[in-house]
């Protein structure tokens, strides 16, 4: 395994990590073969977004015959249980009642990153840097319960105020080869808009992602990477914008590549899905390439592909159509739909089964896609 010093903080950590959401809905013994299993694959990096008690106790539980310095935890801060179900919280007492409960169940004593979870607006930044969460988590760290502060964001110019605090040293990050086409942005599932591909050969980044990279770089920032793999969309020939799957290999090739990058964490929720990500570590040059892939991607082959652009808009009965349908194409390549997703989806304000057939919007969109059938879709998948 390759190891890599988690910026300024020190600590070092796998260029691998495994992510919890591949923990859910297994018994003790899934959970303890995946643990098991990345120990032995040299993985020390484990990123615990959960607010599930079974998984944390699982976790813990599975952990416990390895020495506590043998692995390091990014822990999360504002992810409660509520009611069988995962739920972001800003709610003070919500917070510290779900970070104790943490502690409690995996027994780690301390988590050496207290992760701030998903933040993507800036009333919600500000909410956090100028109130009681954030004091909370500058505690915590003051009482070593924490060893160093971060914060997970999709949005770039979010990303940039954190570096720019001082007070974060890590950042969760989302990074792959279609990601760094996009402007900052406060939608956290957006994955390509048009105009990334027309009159364009891709030679880089989007500048401010790329400064974004540079910055952290020379803060002692470490970036840790979520969606790696684009939610799993580059490694199908159907659904990646590039009309040909990269390789896992190629995938963390890539984001590996970024300034300040310490760790991909993946989410696996099998041993094979493990295995396919350590293979980087013995990989040659020429399996880690991907920019015959990334310099052949063609401009506009998207015809019956949503694009998220909004031309569909305005719905009749004012749902937001492209974001029904991020959240429907990101379930539809996954085994099993994340809770994190679902979240996402229920928090809309106008879901699915609320759409009359009116098609309107189908006379709107640009790339021909049959959107009546896409809501039907989301109604058998989310239930709403």
């Amino acid at each position: 395994m390759e190891y890599r010093v988690l910026g300024r903080t020190g600590i070092k950590v796998s260029a691998i990590g495994i992510g919890g959401e591949g923990f859910e809905n297994k018994s003790y013994k899934e959970c303890e073969a995946l643990i098991d299993y990345s120990i032995h694959k040299g993985i020390n990096f484990f990123d615990l977004y959960n607010s599930n008690p079974i998984v944390r106790s699982y976790l813990g539980q599975a952990l416990s015959k390895y020495p506590r310095s043998s692995y390091v935890i990014e822990g999360h801060l504002c992810s409660t249980w509520d009611q069988g179900q995962y739920r972001r919280t800003r709610d003070s007492n919500e917070v510290v009642n779900a970070f104790e409960d943490l502690l409690i169940r995996t027994q780690f004593g301390y988590v050496d990153v207290g992760m701030i979870h998903y933040v993507d607006e800036q009333k919600d930044y500000d909410k956090i840097f100028y109130g009681e969460i954030i004091q909370y988590a500058k505690e915590l760290k003051a009482k070593g319960i924490i060893k160093s502060l971060g914060i997970s964001t999709h949005n770039t110019d979010i990303a940039f105020r954190a570096v720019e605090s001082g007070i974060i040293d890590v950042v969760l990050f989302s990074i792959n080869a279609a990601y760094d086409m996009l402007p900052p942005i406060e939608d956290v599932d957006i994955l390509f808009e048009e105009s990334t591909f027309i009159n364009r050969t891709y030679e880089g980044i989007d500048p401010k992602r790329d400064k974004l990279y540079q910055t952290s770089q020379n803060a002692g920032v470490a970036l840790t990477v979520m969606k790696g793999y684009g939610a799993g969309t580059l490694l199908s020939d159907k659904e990646s914008p590039f009309e040909k799957a990269l390789t896992p290999v190629q995938c963390l090739h890539y984001c590996l590549t970024r300034p300040a990058v310490a760790s991909v964490i993946v989410g696996a929720s099998n041993i094979d899905q493990i295995r396919a990500a350590t293979d980087y570590v013995t990989a040659s040059p020429k399996e880690k390439d991907y920019c015959e892939i990334l310099a052949n991607a063609p401009k506009s082959s998207f015809r019956g592909h949503c694009m998220y652009c909004g031309h569909c808009a305005p719905c009749s009965k004012k749902i937001d159509i492209a974001a029904v349908n991020k959240y429907l194409d990101l379930a539809l390549i996954q085994e099993d739909v994340p809770e994190t997703l679902k979240n996402h989806y229920n928090l809309l304000d106008h879901q699915a089964n609320e759409c009359i057939e009116c098609g309107n919007c189908i006379k709107s969109c640009p790339f021909g896609v049959n959107i009546i059938n896409k809501m039907e879709q989301a109604v058998k998948l989310f239930g709403q």
